[in-house]
C-alpha cells in the first residue's frame, strides 16, 4: 500500500476545493488499491454543513458499494478529521484512517480531542502525518491569501 500516492491524490482534491474558495480539504476513498470515490470541501457552495471532503466521499463510495457499511475500504484525507466526520467513518467501517497533517482547532484524533475509538463498536487503524507538510501548506497559503483579498476589499 503507497499512502502517498493516495495522499496525493487527496491533495488534488484539496487544491479542487481551494479553487472554489472552499477550505482546501480533499479526501479519497481506495478499496483493493484503486480509487473508488474522491471528495473535496463544499459546505459553503452547497449551504451543507455536513458538505466536509471525508463525507462527500464516503457518500459516493457508499452509493457505488451499493451499502453505507465499506469495510475493506482505507480513507485519505489530508487534514485530521473533526469529530463529525469521525463519527461518519466508524458508521461505515471504514477499515483505515491515513490523515496528512493535525488540525489544531477542529481536529479530533487528537488535537481538540482524542474520540473515543475504545468505546464505539468500530476502531479503524489510524495513521497520521503522511505528506504533513504538503498538506499544511496548502491550508498555510489559502488563509495566507483569504486574508489579503480581505485587507484589499477594505
Amino acid at each position: 500500500m503507497n499512502d502517498t500516492v493516495f495522499m496525493k491524490a487527496a491533495l488534488q482534491e484539496a487544491a479542487k476545493a481551494a479553487t472554489a474558495w472552499e477550505v482546501p480539504v480533499g479526501a479519497v476513498v481506495v478499496r483493493d488499491g484503486h480509487i473508488v470515490a474522491r471528495g473535496s470541501n463544499k459546505p459553503v457552495k452547497s449551504s451543507d454543513p455536513t458538505a466536509h471532503a471525508e463525507i462527500v466521499a464516503l457518500r459516493k463510495a457508499a452509493r457505488k458499494a451499493g451499502n453505507y457499511r465499506l469495510p475493506d475500504c482505507d480513507l485519505y484525507v489530508t487534514v485530521e478529521p473533526c469529530a463529525m466526520c469521525l463519527g461518519a467513518l466508524v458508521q461505515a467501517r471504514i477499515r483505515r484512517l491515513v490523515f496528512g497533517t493535525l488540525d489544531p482547532k477542529a481536529g479530533a484524533v487528537s488535537s481538540i480531542m482524542k474520540f473515543p475509538f475504545e468505546r464505539t463498536n468500530h476502531r479503524p487503524e489510524i495513521v497520521g502525518g503522511i505528506l504533513a507538510g504538503e498538506c499544511a501548506k496548502l491550508l498555510r497559503d489559502f488563509f495566507h491569501g483569504r486574508r489579503k483579498k480581505l485587507r484589499f476589499r477594505l
